[in-house]
């Protein structure tokens, strides 16, 4: 099937060309039409899908084809709602790309810059705006945007929203907006929340869903390297060098986590950059700027910050520390292996994380494929520690000072090592029963997970 067999303009055509894309993707062939047709979508999808061309494409031509005799200041027609900054940013660039001969205006507005540019370029008059709700409420504060004659209403990463709280927000937005629209709602995953917000919003919508819920993609090639938590920077800093790799997001649990793994790999020779919610959105643009144009190596992230992150042929995603939620991790690795290219994701995971791990594997329904890099071999004597699960606060002390479990064994094994080998023979290994042969990274045969 061709992008001319689903009934798009020539001009959009000519920019998915472009563009460099032949083929639709399955959510493009589905939505694309439903779309044209003017129903109510709810869209199940997973990242790197090739969602938002499926969208975008449809809500350009459908303004084209409903525009009237523009006099004065062009009316607001459409509106994608996005969660994270970055994500608005990319949607926003879709919008260009794909729209580029067409006589449409767009604009994107979000936190973090000057609103003064933003509302000069609203007054103006705009067709599409994506923006993020905070942001959008703003300027409806103060009469810089007009929501009374949108048409088409897309929420992007619904489920997103709700989990960051926008839902109040949302809300509001949706009492300025006419009740009769065009609605497009797509969501990774459809909980009861999403259900309820899905029903009050759209009118007998098509339901597609092109993705299992919660299954990793087909096109990521996972593997768990068992490793100390202490080594694991060295760890990390090994295989980039080894490896010779060019691009790499690496995921942290907390902001200052990020920041101190990005000051220590360029302490180390690899030039990296940190990108989180405290970084202003000068700081975060121009760090994903430049990782996408190669002058950095490493992109070091939290979960947040990474929503939305659209990166081409993202060869390598390390979870340098594994999520508190297991679907995080989905999210994660589906920033590599996108519009059918392979990907590799690894995760570093120390003894605290076995829990986690577990409870990832029960969620992708496999086991991941574990490796022990050799000269990294995890020790047998240390023990599980519990894991902060709060924001980066230390968690409050007991009456007397914790015992600092294996420590001894930690000196004496690394004093007494022989022959290259950490564990000791009569110390049973948290590890022993997931652990395959050792092999050097990037050598050994991995298992492609196809949950």
């Amino acid at each position: 099937m061709s992008f001319a067999s689903l009934g798009l303009l020539t001009e959009l055509r000519r920019a998915v060309s472009e563009k460099g894309y032949s083929e639709p993707t399955p959510i493009q062939k589905q939505a694309i039409p439903v779309i044209l047709e003017g129903r109510d979508l709810m869209g199940g999808a997973q990242t790197g899908t090739g969602k938002t061309a499926g969208f975008t494409l449809p809500l350009l031509q459908r303004l084209i084809e409903t525009q009237g005799p523009v006099k004065g200041r062009r009316p607001l027609r459409a509106l994608v709602l996005t969660p994270t900054r970055e994500l608005a940013a990319q949607v926003a660039e879709s919008v260009q790309i794909y729209g580029r001969y067409l006589p449409l205006r767009s604009a994107v507005v979000f936190g973090g810059v000057s609103i003064n540019p933003q509302k000069i370029k609203l007054i103006k008059g705009v067709d599409v705006l994506v923006a993020t709700p905070g942001r959008l409420l703003d300027h409806v504060s103060q009469r810089s945007v007009d929501l009374s004659n949108i048409d088409i209403l897309v929420l992007d990463e619904a489920d997103r929203m709700l989990d960051m709280g926008f839902i109040h927000d949302i809300k509001k937005i949706l009492a300025l907006i006419p009740n009769k629209k065009q609605t497009l709602l797509f969501s990774a995953t459809f909980s009861d929340d999403i259900m309820k917000l899905a029903n009050s919003l759209l009118r007998s919508p098509a339901l597609i869903q092109v993705a299992k819920q919660n299954a990793a993609t087909e096109t990521v090639t996972q593997v768990v390297h068992p490793v100390d938590k202490s080594r694991k920077r060295e760890l990390l800093s090994y295989l980039i060098g080894s490896n010779n790799w060019r691009q790499v997001l690496v995921f942290t649990r907390t902001k200052h986590g990020a920041n101190r793994l990005s000051e220590q790999l360029n302490t180390d020779g690899i030039l990296s950059a940190a990108i989180h919610g405290n970084k202003s959105q000068g700081a975060r643009t121009r760090a994903l700027a430049e990782f996408k144009s190669g002058k950095i190596r490493v992109l070091v992230a939290t979960d947040i910050a990474a929503r939305g992150l659209d990166i081409t042929q993202l060869p390598h995603v390390v979870n340098y520390e594994l999520p508190n939620v297991a679907e995080d991790y989905v999210h994660r690795i589906g920033r590599t292996g996108r519009a059918g290219n392979e990907g590799e994701a690894m995760s570093l995971v120390c003894v605290d994380e076995l829990k986690l791990l577990k409870d990832i594997e029960k969620l992708v329904k496999c086991e991941i494929p574990k490796d022990v890099v050799a000269g990294y071999e995890p020790d047998p004597a240390i023990k599980a520690e519990p894991i902060n699960k709060g924001r980066g606060q230390q968690q409050k002390p007991s009456g007397k000072k914790p015992a600092r479990p294996g420590r001894n064994a930690r000196i004496k094994s690394a004093n007494s090592k022989t022959d290259g080998n950490t564990a000791s023979n009569n110390t049973p290994s948290p590890w022993r029963k997931h652990s395959g042969k050792n092999r050097r990274a990037g050598t050994g045969n991995r298992t492609r997970n196809a949950a």
